[in-house]
This record gives C-alpha cells, sequence and structure tokens, in this order.
C-alpha cells in the first residue's frame, strides 16, 4: 500500500459518517461507510482518525467494525484522543485508554492525542498525571506517537511544547477563513509548532462545510482563477500545501466525497513536487507555500473576507457544546445557529417559512428552544470557534420563538 504521506496527506475524519437518520447521530450507515472506507484505502490513504465523543461515543466502535475489523492491521493507522474533560480522576483516565482499545478492537495506536487541551484540560492532565501515564504507554509501545488537539491561543501552545517537549505533533484548526482570525489564531498556531519543530495535523480544513459551499459571488471570485477547482479544493490545497502539515483531516459524509478528496490529494502530490513559493501575507509575514502561488494565495484571503461578511454565527457544527458538557436543556446549539445562518443569508422571504418549521419539528422533538438558554456558558467553555453562545441564542430566540 502506498505511504499516506507521498500519497498526499489526506487522513479520514469520523466525525461526520453517514446516517440512516439525519436526526440521530448514532444510526450510521455501515452499508455505504465500508464503501467509504475501502476506496480511501484503495486510493493509497491510512490514516484514520476518531475520538471518544463522536458521533454520540458511537465513532470509535464503528471504526472497529468499519475498519481494525476488515483489514490487516498493519495497513491502516489509527488516531484517537483522551477526553480530558471527562477525567475525575487518574484511575478514570486508564480506564478509558483501556476501553478505547476494546472499542477499537487494537492494541495500540499508532497516533494518540490529549484532546481540545486548553489551558483547562492542560492543568487537569497534569494534575491526575495522565501525561506521564501517556508518556508510559508510548514507552511501552502502545502509541506509537503522541500529541494534542488544541483550540486555544499560539501562546497557551508555545506553553505547552515549551513544558513537553516529549509531544510529537500538534493537532490545529487551520483554514484560509481562519489564518488571520483573532479568536481562531490559525496562523499564529501554526507557527509557533514551526518554530518548536513539530508537525501539525490540520482539523477543519474546510471549516466544517462552510468552504465548500461558498455564497456564490466568492465562487464566481474562485473560478476566475482557477474554473476547474471546486471551493472545497481550493481549502484543501491551502491547508495541504503548508510546509510541516503531516495530514489534513476531512470528516467525509458520502462515497462522492471520499472519491473527489482521494483524487484531489493525489493530484496535489504531484504538483507540489518540486514547488515552493514565499508569499506576503495579509500582516505581512512571508508564507511559504508548497501548492499555491501568490496570486492563488491573496484569492482567498480576498474569498475569506467576503465569507465573513455573509455568516452571521461561525459554527462549524462541531458539537463539542453538547456532547463535551451537556447541555442542561437540551438544546441543539449547531442546529439552531445552522438554521439562523440560513435564514440571515436568505432572508425571511420564501425560504423563511420552511426555515421556522424547521426550528419548529426540532423543539415539537423535546428540544429545548433557544429562549430556554440559562445562561450558564458550560457550552461557551468548549466551543473551538470562541463563539458568545448565550448572546447568540438570544438572536436566534429573537428570530424563531
Amino acid at each position: 500500500m502506498m505511504n499516506y504521506q507521498s500519497a498526499g496527506k489526506l487522513g479520514f475524519g469520523f466525525m461526520r459518517m453517514p446516517l440512516t437518520d439525519p436526526k440521530d447521530d448514532r444510526s450510521i450507515d455501515m452499508p455505504v461507510l465500508e464503501r467509504m472506507a475501502g476506496c480511501f484505502f484503495d486510493a493509497g490513504f491510512t490514516y484514520c482518525d476518531t475520538a471518544w465523543m463522536y458521533h454520540a461515543c458511537m465513532s470509535e466502535p464503528t471504526v472497529g467494525r468499519a475498519v481494525v475489523a476488515r483489514y490487516p492491521r498493519e495497513s491502516f493507522t489509527i488516531a484517537s484522543k483522551m477526553p480530558v474533560w471527562m477525567i475525575r480522576s487518574h484511575k478514570k483516565g486508564v480506564e478509558i485508554f483501556e476501553t478505547q482499545k476494546e472499542k477499537l478492537g487494537i492494541s495500540y495506536f499508532d497516533y494518540y492525542l490529549v484532546h481540545d487541551m486548553n489551558a483547562s484540560n492542560y492543568a487537569k492532565a497534569q494534575k491526575f498525571k495522565m501525561l506521564s501515564y501517556l508518556q508510559e504507554k508510548r514507552a511501552a509501545g502502545e502509541i506509537r506517537c503522541l500529541g494534542f488537539s488544541c483550540h486555544d491561543t499560539a501562546e497557551h501552545i508555545d506553553r505547552v511544547l515549551t513544558e513537553c517537549p516529549f509531544f510529537e505533533f500538534v493537532q490545529l484548526q487551520i483554514n484560509y477563513m481562519d489564518w488571520e482570525s483573532n479568536d481562531v489564531q490559525s496562523r499564529k498556531c501554526y507557527e509557533v509548532c514551526m518554530k518548536h519543530g513539530v508537525p501539525v495535523i490540520v482539523m477543519e480544513p474546510v471549516k466544517g462545510g462552510t468552504l465548500a459551499k461558498v455564497p456564490e459571488k466568492v465562487e464566481t471570485l474562485l473560478k476566475s482563477v482557477h474554473p476547474d477547482w471546486s471551493p472545497a479544493s481550493w481549502a484543501l490545497r491551502f491547508a495541504a500545501g503548508l510546509p510541516g502539515v503531516k495530514v489534513v483531516l476531512s470528516g467525509m459524509s458520502t462515497p462522492a466525497q471520499v472519491e473527489e478528496n482521494t483524487a484531489l490529494f493525489l493530484e496535489m502530490a504531484k504538483e507540489s513536487a518540486g514547488h515552493s513559493v514565499d508569499s506576503e501575507g495579509t500582516d505581512g509575514a512571508s508564507l511559504q507555500h508548497e501548492i499555491l502561488g501568490e496570486e492563488e494565495l491573496r484569492t482567498l484571503m480576498q474569498a475569506a473576507a467576503m465569507i465573513r461578511g455573509t455568516i452571521a454565527v461561525p459554527c462549524t457544527g462541531c458539537r463539542y457544546c453538547i456532547e463535551e458538557n451537556s447541555c442542561p436543556k437540551q438544546i441543539p446549539i449547531p442546529k439552531y445557529f445552522s438554521l439562523y445562518n440560513t435564514a440571515k443569508l436568505l432572508g425571511t422571504d420564501g425560504a423563511g417559512e420552511h426555515i421556522a418549521k424547521e426550528y419548529e419539528d426540532l423543539t415539537g422533538n423535546g428540544s429545548g428552544r433557544a429562549a430556554d438558554c440559562i445562561g450558564c456558558r458550560m457550552c461557551e467553555q468548549v466551543c473551538p470557534q470562541h463563539i458568545r453562545i448565550v448572546d447568540r441564542l438570544k438572536e436566534v430566540s429573537n428570530l424563531f420563538d
């Protein structure tokens, strides 16, 4: 099987799998998923990313059935994560690690991460001695490569890598829309990793689908430069071409997405051979890129500015807000933000009645209304996009309630 690095760095993120019931994250369509996994492996890719919380805790056992049980162990790589926010003792962390191996049906992890290691979770990992425990597992061969994912500031990541030089990679949210974001700090976080000489795994390269289905005026701009490139391929090219990026994760949901992405990454592997361009970023910092040239990078920064002007709430639908800390009022926050964004984009005429009905259908099925929010802000503590969720829910309520 082809080494996934030479094939262009594509990783399969098992967090947005196909469903038989769109309203039930546990209703994973196994026949379709197995076909998708087969297409991914047949194209020469190996990296499979999962986590305890994905798909209402069904992702790891699903990967165990769809991948581990069906393919030789040496033909794929598995990455999973320690959900530090769940830990109340060292013993609990050990139990979770062992349970993850059982759910996946493996004896070792190719890649293992401390999940979402922000300042709070970093303190908790230290308090319960999980970092030393994971280093022991690394030494014992139960972890082949140890890293962490993070949605915190560049300053925090710099601190972690300085205090913990044993980490071998960092998983970051990187896409062209967040590259110069003051909240996400994609560029600054990436640059810290490069300073420490630590490879990066990219998550949210298409920002939860936002950069795959862009406004018409943005698509027109992109096609004026490359008529044959899809909006999603622009975003993936940007992430994959950054020096030091080891893997780019894509949360693929359909066989068509797998076919398109594998073909694109194989094509990019050819494009990137011997190609390196120094270009000026929007802040004047030099950006080296292995795929895109100066004109293409300038086009993406222009597209980013245009997209930001059309999105009311920059939610990616990651569901951390309702899966890490369960909402006490059972408010389906990502779904409400999606409806709100659509309503704001399309206006209240025409589609407004249909969107309002979707909202009422959700509340009629036992979900809390946006107006039910009690302002506990538990959701905000784990939001990777740093959204002021409580304030935004008031806007949703004003529109729909």
